[in-house]
């Protein structure tokens, strides 16, 4: 790039100048400097100077003295200086052109070279080469214009390097000798001026001004740059002190005071500066400079440390420095991640950190050798990785109804997977995943999934090393133990690399989990110094979450690293007597229960509850005594609560265990020849456990007794729905008991119902809580579970930090969990004693929760995010139990009808809402309640007649809907009221089509089971499936069409052919199609989550499937109902074919393919006519229409839809008028060449007339080609031998519905149009004017 610059640059002729030779010293070696020589007339400036400095000092003085000029000069000088002053230049000399840009307008004005200076010419001569170098190069910009200096700046600006630019911007900006000169230039000129006359004094004045303008920015540094003297510095000097007898000012600048800090004004923002707290400091903020935010790096006015700066810091040699930017980098994480910077920071913090490298920083830092960089990068990882609010409300929720089990924290949006993969089954899928990304380097994993990364870099070896070798402070490690978890809820994968880490987990149980520890621990101010060899809480909180990952992991738990001796060592013993600090003792003691009711809802560690059932039992005797307590508002009432709900919840689980053991001892008894794997039953019996029933209930109703104390009720209220639970739980299990008396079960549920639960309902304050629904809903309140502001979609967040607000979902106010409990109760109970429903009939009639119910399921969900996922599986769970109780009072209760449409809409919802790990609530949904008749009263209150009377006036729509004929035999054509009907009586039918179509779904269906019915045995994880978003996709309707298109697609690409087509294909389509019209019809607004574009390309697929497969009569009158549905005007407007369609690739190919299989098998069946002349509405995309018009014009034969059948107003086509150049080019060949005419195709032929009589009658300005094209189509036309289509281009006026062609003529062209017509036409035929004839 610099060798084309240089092309430009000429060589001076030196032919003429004599060359000098050297002179001749006749030593053998150069002369050397002696400092004696140096002229003592010559000053030294402040300050040491060293000798060389002194040498140049002196020559440079000498050379001043010897070019100084004469007096005589000077006369001349002054004499030439009013002539410098004009602007215009003197007569003789050509004036400078006037630059706007500042640097260039003082280069032309300058008198010495900027950065030229000669010394490399070796002559005794060189500045006067520079100078003649210099005056050449003026008066060849004096000969150029402004235009041609700025096009030949740009030429050069392109052609350098910009480092080569900015290097010659410094040589002339910096250059200090240059600007004294310039300085003493401009003294001269004042001087000068001074002396002038006033009329010349005004330019000169003016000139100075703008010079000053030009170099404003430099003056005000050199202003800033004062010379330092003893009163500037804080401490003044001594000539007493030490190397004090010459004070070198210069050097003791940096004590000088920093100037205030001033906020720039620029639209640009400020870099953000932190304190060593991590806080933002203001950018005008002035703090003292003890505080130590302020260094000598850049703005040293301003406090504080950029991200940058930390940065830097962290790979000093210093280990303090380390430590401390470590230290301070982990602060600003954590405020970040809290939201503190949102307001004030554009961008996201955590992102340009994850972005710079920081996660690869802090694993470097782990493995320093230093222990304080290591706990400070152990401190900054635990910030950047783990929410200890999240685990909180994990923890709330772990006793909530199936609060056990979670979504893995793993980032929902990562690299997409290849089409190819797409045919593997699921383990193949993940297998290969897996060894993809045991290739990719550690950055690619971790930015996609920061865990993942990590545990690339193999992690956990190092916070081993740690933990076992270094043995830091206790806060080190806790923060290791909180790593750990997050690590654990990652996934099933990452459990199991924790757990085959050689020592970890030996470990973490010897030095935090021991059964012996030193008292004093539990002494009453006594500081730890080490938490190596004492119980930790958080610790056993690892092994429970290390446990929820699978029930193998569970099992190598209890049984390699001992945890049974564990749990019975921490459970056996209350709180108060251990040797822990009291707050502690609780947590462990808690944590402790939660392990065992994982492990129970295993089936595992069973055996323990024979061994502590007297402990359990103690337990539950003094949980009353929570009441007494929570009205003293005693301290730690909250702990004591989660512990009592720990431990409620193992007994639920372990109620579970025993209420199949009878099954399967009874299939381990039968000795059958199965295949399958015998399974042997639990080590403990139902009769173990029935007797902690009458604690339970007993408890519950004293605290049922302080609903209305609302402070009391908040602490109680996950006690009291865990005994809820516990008693859902206990009678569907006892109702299953060989061993139990059926009536006596039934009359413990009727004494239940009638002593319990009824006075419950009618109490004001559950009242209350079914207001709070709304409110606290997350479906009716999105905003409640958004990503915090600093989410990174690489680490998973349930973006809790700072808390949850008291009326949200998972708030302190929120009535769900209890509701949830409440229902599922209820849901059991009517399940076994049917004859109860009607017992319960007020629940659904509360006005909260059908205003709840109204709300939700037209709202439409959050977006999938680990935060939303979490809060709305309880959410739905509520709903099933809703929906699951009004489908038992639908076919009990008669007043039921009322809510039934309400119901089904939220069921429709829910189905396409459910996420993975919920297969059995869909499931359930699709049996009951989605095909239910029950819950369609339209079907029974004449719902088909109001279709009927609402298509006979035209309701809703400007036109009557028409209904395109049938290329097949004739057939009647049936009413919309006569389909619906014959759609609700096959409903029965309907829902086996669609069971039978997910039955892929059947795998996770059984695991989803096992979950919600409470086979332990068959549990495998506690954590949920992956979730990439619903079960269903939102277009399920549709799904048995998309399934069969997509199975004869593939047929077709792998070379077969489907000729037959069996009966059941028939059918399977038509119970579809009767499907989704009930749907439109009856339940319109459950479908609106899906555009008018994506249903039209479903249906599209009737026609695309099994060749004449549209033609079969059912299938074709319910396809045209449908159709003339999506044509009315609303939907029409809401079309969008441009728009990306969800699971459709591009709607291009799609009506490729459709065009293709008109030419093949339409017949020319109008209705398959319909959906081709749909998509060619003007304001869909061009390419569509150029589809049929150029290359597929051979259907414009057989697209022969009757204008009185067409649905779809012809102004959509027409309006506006067509503009493409080349589509108006091939409705005029279509209709001259006779491909396109009004017997073959109606409708596209009036709309190509429109265009064209438009457009060859538009005197519109437009570009030149057009105007040729326009002209010369009209020139054609008038020469046409085909006289009817003459008329028509000619006279169309416009469209008429009512008309046989579909548009009116004029019987005389308008003058303004015969006018134009004869201007064209008249080169054609000067002779006879034309003679115009309608």
């Amino acid at each position: 790039m610099q060798a084309c610059a240089l092309v430009w640059i000429w060589e001076r002729d030196t032919s003429a100048v004599a060359v000098t030779m050297p002179v001749p010293t006749g030593d053998p070696f150069p002369r050397t400097f002696h400092r004696s020589e140096i002229k003592s007339e010559v000053k030294v400036g402040s300050g040491r100077k060293s000798i060389f400095a002194q040498k140049m000092a002196a020559r440079r003085a000498a050379e001043k003295v010897a070019t100084a000029p004469s007096a005589a000069e000077c006369v001349q000088i002054r004499s030439a200086a009013p002539d410098a002053l004009d602007p215009e230049g003197s007569a003789g000399e050509a004036p400078l052109p006037r630059i706007r840009d500042d640097k260039a307008g003082d280069f032309l004005t300058s008198q010495w070279p900027c950065l030229i200076t000669g010394e490399g010419l070796g002559s005794q001569k060189s500045e006067q080469e520079a100078q003649a170098i210099h005056k050449e190069n003026l008066e060849k910009l004096r000969s150029m214009s402004e235009e041609e200096i700025l096009q030949e700046r740009e030429k050069l600006l392109a052609q350098l390097d910009s480092s080569l630019v900015a290097f010659l911007k410094s040589r002339r900006g910096g250059n200090e000798g240059q600007k004294k000169e310039l300085k003493m230039e401009q003294n001269r000129l004042e001087e000068f001026v001074e002396s002038l006359p006033v009329s010349q004094h005004g330019v000169g004045s003016s000139l100075s001004l703008q010079e000053s303008g030009l170099e404003e920015s430099v003056r005000k540094e050199e202003n800033m740059k004062i010379e330092i003297t003893e009163d500037d510095l804080p401490v003044k000097p001594k000539k007493e002190w030490i190397h004090m007898d010459n004070v070198e000012f210069e050097k003791l600048e940096w004590m000088k005071d920093l100037p205030s800090p001033r906020q720039k004004k620029t639209k640009k923002g400020m870099q953000a500066r932190f304190s060593l707290k991590g806080e933002l400091i203001p950018a005008d903020a002035d703090l003292p400079t003890h505080l130590g935010l302020h260094h000598h790096g850049e703005e040293a006015e301003r406090a504080g440390y950029s991200l940058q700066e930390l940065f830097h810091l962290s790979r000093s040699q210093v280990t303090q420095q380390r430590t401390l930017a470590l230290q301070v980098l982990g602060r600003i994480v954590q405020k970040a991640r809290a939201g503190e910077f949102a307001s004030s920071l554009k961008g996201s913090i955590l992102r340009l950190l994850l972005d710079a490298g920081f996660l690869f920083l802090l694993r470097f830092s782990l493995d320093d050798a230093v222990d304080n960089v290591m706990a400070a990068s152990v401190g900054a990882l635990r910030a950047l990785l783990v929410s200890l609010d999240d685990e909180k409300y994990l923890d709330w929720t772990f006793s909530w109804y199936q609060g056990m089990a979670a979504f893995p924290f793993v980032p929902n949006n990562e690299e997409e997977e290849e089409e190819e993969e797409e045919e593997l089954n699921g383990t193949e899928k993940s297998q290969d995943k897996k060894l993809k990304d045991e290739n990719k380097p550690d950055p690619d994993v971790a930015r996609y999934d920061v865990v993942k990364g990590l545990l690339k870099t193999r992690i956990q070896h190092r916070l081993r090393y740690i933990l076992e070798v270094v043995r830091p402070v206790p806060t080190v490690v806790l923060d290791i133990l909180h790593i750990l978890t997050h690590i654990a809820r990652h996934s099933s994968e990452a459990c199991s690399q924790l757990l085959d880490c050689p020592r970890l987990i030996e470990t973490i149980v010897r030095e935090f989990l021991p059964t012996q520890w030193d008292p004093r621990v539990a002494e009453p101010g006594c500081l730890l110094t080490s938490l190596h060899g004492v119980a930790c809480a958080t610790a056993m909180k690892f092994i429970r979450v290390l446990a929820s990952g699978g029930r193998n992991a569970t099992a190598r738990l209890l049984k390699k690293f001992e945890m049974k001796n564990r749990l019975s060592r921490f459970i056996a013993e209350d709180p108060l007597d251990l040797l822990l600090p009291r707050e502690e003792a609780i947590r462990l003691s808690t944590e402790a229960f939660r392990l065992w009711a994982v492990a129970a809802a295993y089936g595992q560690a069973c055996d323990l509850y024979r061994d502590l059932y007297p402990v359990l039992v103690r337990i539950l005797q003094s949980l009353p005594e929570l009441l007494s307590t929570c009205r003293g508002k005693r301290p730690m009432i909250e702990l004591s609560v989660q512990r009592a709900t720990a431990v409620v919840t193992l007994l639920i689980h372990v109620t579970q265990t025993a209420g199949y053991t009878a099954e399967l001892q009874a299939k381990l008894s039968s000795n059958s020849s199965e295949d399958s794997e015998q399974i042997p039953p639990p080590p403990v019996a139902w009769n173990q456990v029935s007797g902690l029933q009458p604690f339970i209930e007993t408890s519950l109703k004293k605290f049922l007794q302080e609903i209305s104390q609302t402070e009391t009720w908040q602490t109680l209220q996950p006690l009291t729905t865990t005994y809820v639970i516990y008693l859902g739980v206990y009678y569907s299990a006892c109702s299953q008991q060989p061993s139990v008396n059926p009536i006596d079960c039934l009359e413990e549920l009727e004494r239940l119902t009638s002593e319990v639960l009824q006075p419950l309902l009618s109490q004001p304050a559950i009242q209350s809580m079914w207001d709070l629904l709304r409110p606290c809903s997350a479906l009716c309140n999105p905003l409640s579970c958004s990503p915090a502001p600093e989410s990174v979609f690489s680490i998973a967040s349930l973006s809790c930090t700072g808390g949850k607000p008291p009326l949200s979902l998972v708030g302190s106010k929120s009535p769900f969990p209890f509701l949830t409990a409440l229902l599922f109760l209820i849901n059991n109970i009517t399940h076994i004693h049917k004859g109860l429903t009607s017992k319960y009939s007020s629940v659904l009639g509360f006005r909260g929760l059908k205003d709840y119910l109204h709300q939700s399921w037209q709202t439409r969900p959050p977006s999938v995010t680990p935060s939303s996922v979490w809060i709305l599986r309880h959410e739905y769970h509520l709903q099933y139990f809703v929906l699951a109780l009004a489908r038992r009072m639908a076919g009990t209760c008669p007043d039921y009808a009322q809510h039934a449409s309400l119901h089904h809409c939220v069921a429709m919802a829910l189905l396409s809402r459910l996420l993975p790990g919920s297969e059995h609530l869909a499931y359930e949904v699709l049996l009951d309640l989605a095909f239910n008749p029950e819950f369609l009263p339209e079907g029974k209150a004449g719902g088909p007649e109001a279709a009927d009377f609402s298509d006979i006036l035209h309701l809703g729509t400007s036109a009557k809907l028409a209904q395109p004929g049938s290329a097949a035999a004739f057939f009647s054509k049936a009413t919309r009221g006569a389909l619906l009907r014959e759609s609700y009586q096959n409903l029965p039918f309907i829902r086996s089509c669609y069971l039978s179509h997910f039955v892929h779904l059947q795998p996770t269906l059984m695991r989803s089971q096992a979950s919600y019915q409470g086979w332990n045995y068959l549990i495998q994880s506690m954590l949920l499936p992956e979730v990439k978003g619903p079960i269903l996709p939102s277009d399920w309707p549709f799904f048995p069409l998309i399934s069969l298109y997509n199975k004869v697609t593939n047929a077709e690409t792998r070379g077969a052919v489907l000729n037959s087509l069996p009966l059941d294909l028939v059918n399977t389509v038509t119970w579809n199609l009767q499907w989704v019209l009930l749907l439109e019809t009856w339940r319109a607004k459950t479908l609106q989550s899906i555009p008018t574009a994506a249903k039209l390309a479903r249906l599209m697929c009737v026609f695309l499937t099994g060749g004449d497969l549209f033609l079969e009569a059912p299938i074709h009158r319910y396809t045209a109902a449908l159709l003339s549905v999506y044509c009315q005007p609303k939907a029409l407007d809401s079309l969008n074919l441009d728009a990306p369609l969800p699971g459709l690739a591009s709607f291009h190919d799609l009506y490729i393919s459709l065009l293709e299989q008109f030419e093949g098998v339409s017949f020319g069946d109008p209705l398959f006519g319909v959906f081709v002349l749909l998509p060619l509405q003007k304001r869909f995309s061009i390419h569509l229409r150029l589809s049929v018009f150029g290359e597929h014009t051979s259907i414009l034969r057989a697209l022969g839809v009757p204008l009185q059948q067409f649905p779809v107003p012809l102004e959509r086509y027409i309006s506006p008028p067509e503009d493409n150049l080349n589509l108006l080019r091939l409705y005029f060949r279509t209709l001259v060449t006779g491909a396109l005419r009004h017997t073959w195709c109606p409708v596209l032929y009036v709309v190509a007339v429109a265009h064209v009589n438009s457009f060859i009658f538009s005197q519109d300005s437009t570009t030149q080609e057009a105007d040729a094209a326009r002209k010369g189509m009209l020139r054609k036309t008038w020469l046409l031998v085909d006289e009817t289509l003459k008329e028509h281009l000619l006279y169309y006026r416009l469209l008429n519905a009512e008309s046989p062609l579909g548009f009116d003529l004029y019987e005389q062209l308008p003058p303004m149009r015969l006018k134009y017509l004869q201007m064209v036409t008249q080169k054609e035929n000067k002779e006879n004017a034309p003679v115009l004839v309608s």
